[in-house]
């Protein structure tokens, strides 16, 4: 279920393996985290599996439950509103300030990108279509000279992948989705930055809605 791959450090694949099960909901909202069983599937240390756990509690997708240990944690309504606030308020931003400063060098790789994650949706390999969606959105931001924006953004990727991921489950989200980022693109190209940015609030919006009624 969580096998590691070698090529890389055996803590960042045991973390991303981690991470990947929480954003998948392979181990659900609440579900408790027994050492030994993760040391098992993923064929690392006890020492490892302890420094992604702390991880991943910094990311607030583990908490620490007293005489319990650790489990998965659930996002509550309330969360899902703040984040999609801090989201909308960010983005905006960071996509009107990029329709004004993208080159064709970068519009070039957010094209590839957006290609690329339609193609993973559409092949139902959803994880690596959030990664490459974070991958979009870290070079609007870039672009857009919003570097303090995108640490921000960035403390809260954890919880933003499983929303994104649960809202990708909901019908037409899978289409609609890639096809809203492909008309943000458009806009950027045309450096049209005020329908930019409408096109981004309207899209986190629906998307809000949509996690909203599923938590």
């Amino acid at each position: 279920m969580l096998k590691v791959e070698r090529p890389k450090t055996l803590k960042f694949n045991a973390l991303e393996s981690l991470r990947d099960a929480i954003t998948s909901d392979t181990l659900k909202p609440g579900e408790r985290l027994v050492e030994r069983s993760l040391c098992d599937s993923m064929g690392v240390s006890r020492t490892v599996v302890r420094e992604c756990i702390r991880h991943l509690e910094s990311e607030r997708l583990i908490v620490g439950v007293p005489n319990a240990g650790f489990m998965v944690a659930t996002i509550t309504k309330e969360e899902v509103k703040e984040i999609y606030e801090i989201r909308i308020m960010l983005e905006c931003a960071a996509i009107y300030s990029c329709a004004l400063n993208a080159d064709s060098k970068t519009i070039k790789k957010l094209r590839s990108l957006c290609q690329k994650l339609t193609k993973n949706l559409q092949k139902g390999d959803v994880l690596q279509a959030l990664k490459l969606t974070t991958e979009f959105y870290k070079i609007i931001f870039n672009t857009g000279g919003k570097n303090v924006s995108w640490d921000l953004v960035e403390r809260l990727n954890g919880r933003i992948s499983r929303l994104r991921a649960l809202t990708l489950s909901s019908a037409g989200r899978q289409s609609k989705g890639p096809e809203n980022l492909a008309n943000i693109l458009e806009a950027i190209e045309q450096k049209d930055a005020e329908r930019a940015k409408k096109i981004s609030a309207q899209h986190l919006t629906e998307a809000a809605e949509i996690a909203y009624k599923l938590i």
